[in-house]
């Protein structure tokens, strides 16, 4: 299942995490030294909503950012009623 937008096409990313020690020189120290590189993913804020596509409803995955930008459109509300059954 992939973390992919279908609008802007954001996906997770890689990079990296940085550990420091130490006091940086600017606060009277003898500066900032890494003690350690560890991978990382970056995950987009990824849901699943029902939108209109051509036309059509369907489930798609888009971003939040998608969703705030108005890039989806919802579906119109059902005006569904149940008929009343024949007496018989």
């Amino acid at each position: 299942m992939s973390r992919v937008c279908y609008f802007t096409g954001r996906h997770t990313s890689a990079g990296n995490t940085i550990a420091r020690r130490g006091k940086a020189k600017k606060h009277g120290g003898v500066g900032k030294k890494v003690t350690g590189v560890t991978k990382r993913k970056f995950k987009p804020n990824i849901q699943k909503v029902r939108a209109l596509v051509d036309g059509k409803v369907c489930r798609i995955k888009v971003s939040a950012k998608a969703i705030r930008m108005g890039l989806v459109v919802k579906p119109p509300k059902r005006d569904y009623q149940p008929q009343a059954k024949a007496a018989g």
